[in-house]
């Protein structure tokens, strides 16, 4: 019997047709159906268990410390100089605009606006002469009784009076405006934040006497990375938003427990060149918490992300197997970390498999598991 070192003639037909013989050692033979068993086994489907993208997605949250602040912090400050009479307001009353903040003494004003008025009666009393002379030069004039020159003396005189008139109808505008700024009244709805002035104490024009915030442009500053500026900046320039997707939650302020939601107003087109942070302002949408609180601002990124449970690893690349024509697909994702969400441009609707992975590669031939799981398995 021929050992299996022996050579095995096996007929071939060559390309012109003439039989030839091959010679094959007899160890190939033996091996022929453990290398087919292998084959077969090899090409059956790996059963495995797949779920829409769509309920795998999760928009991971992102936040950063944020503080409530207002356009509109003054100091309410004298523009004469007068003694204080009374400050009417208190600490943290609430004022509506116009209302009466601080009184100063208004006597010496009173009489310095009676005094132009008196003036401008003289004025008056000397333009009603001036008009009957030149009334009654003007008719003389016609009967040649009078000069050319004394005519164009008593119109001089009328008009220097006109204009003295003005003048002083305007030192009374004046001295009104003045004997108004005895009371300084609140120039929006406000909260009263301090008193500065004392009454009996002397203002002088630029002498603050209160400090008050305005309580309708309130906004929350929050300083942001560039990264975070560009996700929260989709908040407002996507269709992927909260009305449109139930799983992006809206942006919210939240401090002491209480959550306020609220709306981006603008990030500031300049980066800080210190902190390297660009300032984001939002409004409140809702209610409305106290002036100067500080929190944190919390919002959702807009596109889905993939949970890091279902990256694998395929050699030094990661990325996820998705059901195609009941092929298995490895689809590398270049920004994936380990243990990290990344954020996944597929379709909503991909079969992304999460079950059976372990020794799936790229093209193997799948079938469906024999049930869905609720809750998905770790990473592999």
């Amino acid at each position: 019997m021929p050992s299996a070192r022996q050579p095995c003639r096996v007929p071939l037909l060559g390309h012109n047709g003439i039989a030839r013989q091959c010679y094959m050692p007899r160890c190939f033979w033996w091996a022929m159906p453990t290398l087919l068993f292998c084959s077969l086994a090899t090409a059956e489907p790996i059963p495995v268990t797949s779920q829409p993208f769509s309920e795998l997605a999760i928009y991971p949250s992102l936040s950063a410390p944020a503080e409530v602040v207002s356009d509109n912090l003054s100091r309410i400050s004298a523009e004469i100089s007068a003694r204080i009479v009374s400050i009417p307001v208190r600490v943290g009353d609430t004022v509506k605009k116009g209302a009466v903040l601080a009184r100063l003494e208004r006597e010496d004003f009173v009489l310095a606006l009676k005094r132009e008025q008196a003036t401008l009666q003289a004025i008056d009393a000397k333009l009603d002469l001036a008009h009957y002379e030149l009334k009654r030069a003007r008719s003389l004039s016609k009967q040649q009784a009078v000069s050319e020159q004394l005519l164009k003396q008593r119109e001089a005189t009328v008009n220097g009076l006109l204009a003295e008139q003005q003048a002083q109808q305007t030192a009374i505008t004046q001295a009104k405006r003045q004997l108004d700024k005895t009371e300084l009244r609140a120039p929006f709805t406000a909260v009263i934040l301090e008193r500065i002035g004392a009454i009996g104490e002397l203002a002088s024009p630029g002498s603050p006497l209160l400090r008050i915030i305005d309580m309708d442009t309130l906004e929350v500053a929050v300083k942001l990375s560039a990264s975070q500026a560009k996700v929260l900046g989709r908040t407002r320039s996507t269709d992927d938003t909260p009305d449109n997707n139930p799983a992006i939650a809206t942006p919210e302020f939240i401090s002491a427990g209480q959550h306020y939601p609220v709306t981006l107003r603008r990030i500031t087109p300049a980066l800080d060149t210190r902190a390297r942070t660009q300032e984001a302002r939002l409004r409140f949408t809702g209610k409305l918490p106290l002036p100067g609180v500080t929190g944190e601002l919390r919002w959702s990124r807009s596109k889905p992300s993939l949970p890091a449970e279902f990256i694998s690893q395929r050699a030094d690349r990661l990325g996820v197997f998705v059901w195609e024509k009941n092929q298995a697909r490895f689809v590398t994702l270049n920004h994936a970390e380990t243990g990290r969400p990344v954020v996944l441009t597929l379709p909503l609707g991909t079969a992304i498999i999460t079950d059976g992975r372990y020794r799936l590669r790229d093209g193997d031939a799948v079938t469906s598991g024999v049930s869905h799981v609720s809750s998905p398995s770790p990473t592999r």
